[in-house]
């Protein structure tokens, strides 16, 4: 069922629509280097066909996971004959393109700059981080989105009323529930949805008795669809990236939904208590200082009952930081003094605050002023305590949610408006 020509390619209208700068490029005989970044099954192969069909141009397809330096090659010199002898260019479609080293990244790139190849890569990651500098600058990256549930619906349909490449023989009946089930659980992924199509089809091709294909049939084949999840890819980092905004938007159903997305995964566990830790810290603090606690509480009840059961406590840590009130006057701070340090560099630590160990110490003044706040009303008593040149500096700003607007009162008393001014 792979489409055969632009006509027959479903979605993915922002690329290859008829008024954009790839179509029309296309349509004028001209193919430029480019990159399609995209999820599985969203069309980058039969794109790639299309593309080389419509232009004429020979289409050489490699995969990188399988082929190497010598590979490369031989195809560049082949591609390089052609062009000389037939006069006809190749595109060299390379699939998973991430997956080339340096190296092997930097044989071809010469080779499309002077124009012996047209190079057509497809990705899964994101070509900024796995595809080297000089190569991505003589490419365009076009980005390919999940398919729509109508989209899927649409390409189910033809393949279930085409007889000559599709499943439109007359033998077996599918309800319309069934393909709906198949399009709203393929996350946009056609080669999944048209694989699950085909077992739905397969399951009852034996039967002698109706060859009906419901709903249930179809429930049955997909119950065990595994998530698109890469631990060390985009997705792995986007997942994680919505759980912590989603904590700290304060929106717990959202919090819980991609806690949910990442162990039904198989994410690591304690990674997912690592960033909850970090968190209760940065997007919470002194707001509520029992977030850190519980969240804490929660990686080591994760080490201790391990999975399944570790859920729970990770679930519990994950909504009452969602739940919280949220300051990250802790992490501005850090982040304020280190860089005061970075540009200031090491400055003296006032004399009363250094500790006069030697005699000779004390002499030169070591200690000399400092005031013990223990001995004060309140244990406390106004001091100098930062290097001269930044005695006027503030780095925490204390936030007025909370616990920590408790902190900000008590600061107020002791320090006067110096904590109150913004």
């Amino acid at each position: 069922m792979r489409p055969r020509d632009f006509s027959d390619f479903v979605g993915q209208d922002h690329v290859i629509g008829k008024n954009t700068p790839l179509r029309q490029s296309l349509e004028a005989g001209r193919v430029p280097s480019f990159i399609l970044w995209g999820p599985p099954g969203t069309g980058k192969t039969s794109l790639a066909n299309i593309v080389a069909k419509s232009t004429g141009y020979y289409f050489q397809m490699l995969s990188a996971v399988t082929v190497g330096v010598a590979e490369l090659r031989s195809s560049i010199n082949q591609a390089r004959e052609r062009l000389g002898m037939e006069s006809q260019r190749t595109i060299l479609f390379i699939d998973e393109i991430h997956r080339f080293n340096k190296s092997q990244q930097d044989v071809i790139l010469p080779h499309v700059e002077d124009g012996t190849i047209v190079l057509i890569g497809a990705t899964t990651e994101n070509p900024s981080f796995e595809v080297i500098s000089p190569l991505l600058s003589r490419c365009r990256v076009y980005t390919l989105k999940e398919l729509g549930q109508a989209d899927i619906l649409r390409i189910l349909k033809r393949s279930i009323n085409d007889g000559d490449r599709g499943l439109g023989n007359g033998e077996s009946h599918i309800d319309y529930s069934a393909i709906e089930l198949i399009s709203n659980i393929a996350s946009g992924d056609a080669r999944w949805a048209l694989n699950t199509l085909e077992l739905a089809v397969d399951s009852v091709s034996g039967q002698k008795e109706s060859k009906q294909i419901t709903r249930d049939i179809v429930q049955k084949i997909v119950q065990d669809k595994s998530l698109r999840y890469d631990k060390n890819g985009d997705n792995h980092y986007d997942i994680i990236s919505a759980f912590i905004k989603s904590i700290r938007a304060s929106d717990p159903d959202a919090t819980v939904y991609w806690l949910a997305r990442m162990l039904q995964a198989g994410e690591d566990p304690m990674f997912i208590a690592r960033r909850i830790v970090i968190s209760a810290s940065e997007d919470i603090g002194l707001a509520d200082p029992r977030a850190l606690t519980l969240a804490v509480a929660a990686q080591q009840s994760v080490h201790f009952i391990g999975m399944p059961e570790g859920r729970i406590p990770l679930a519990q840590a994950s909504l009452y930081l969602a739940c919280a009130p949220k300051s990250n006057s802790a992490y501005k701070a850090i982040n304020k003094a280190a860089s005061e340090v970075t540009n200031s560099g090491d400055m003296q630590v006032p004399l009363h605050l250094r500790n006069a160990v030697t005699e000779l110490m004390k002499e030169s003044g070591y200690g000399e002023g400092y005031t013990y706040p223990h001995d004060f009303e309140g244990h406390f008593k106004t001091s100098e305590n930062l290097p001269e040149e930044l005695l006027h500096s503030r780095f925490y700003e204390a936030g007025d949610l909370g616990y920590e607007k408790f902190i900000l009162d008590r600061l107020t008393g002791w320090w006067g408006e110096k904590y109150r001014d913004r």
